[in-house]
């Protein structure tokens, strides 16, 4: 069966990027995000970045400290997620236990970088 086409097929009217009017269709559009976002680049500049001090650690502290400080943590971590894994039974057993390996991993990359950094005698 033969279907008839036209040749070129006619485009969508309503379609903005094939109609005669695309240019005033895109400066119409050109404005409105100017009048909405504004054009003044000051607008769209973030104000400077200041730190919530709340939890910061002391900016003063160095690297070795830090990493103690964090492999102890993480062993903390480790403990309490295993003495809560002790408590329960089935899937939430098994997701703490996971999560308790997966931050014990990481007490081991903090060791592996503080044994590196201060290495042992």
């Amino acid at each position: 069966m033969f279907k008839v086409t036209p040749n070129p097929p006619t485009t969508d009217p309503a379609s903005p990027y094939e109609s005669p009017d695309s240019k005033k269709f895109h400066e119409a559009a050109d404005r409105a995000l100017d009048h909405y976002l504004g054009t003044s680049s000051a607008e769209f500049m973030a104000p400077p970045y200041t730190p919530n001090t709340l939890y910061m650690a002391n900016p003063d502290a160095d690297n070795e400290s830090l990493l103690a400080d964090a492999c102890e943590t993480l062993g903390s971590a480790t403990v309490m997620l295993n003495n809560q894994a002790g408590l329960v039974d089935g899937s939430p057993r098994k997701t703490l236990q996971g999560i308790a390996q997966i931050v014990m991993v990481a007490e081991m990359a903090v060791n592996r970088v503080l044994d590196r950094l201060v290495p042992t005698e």
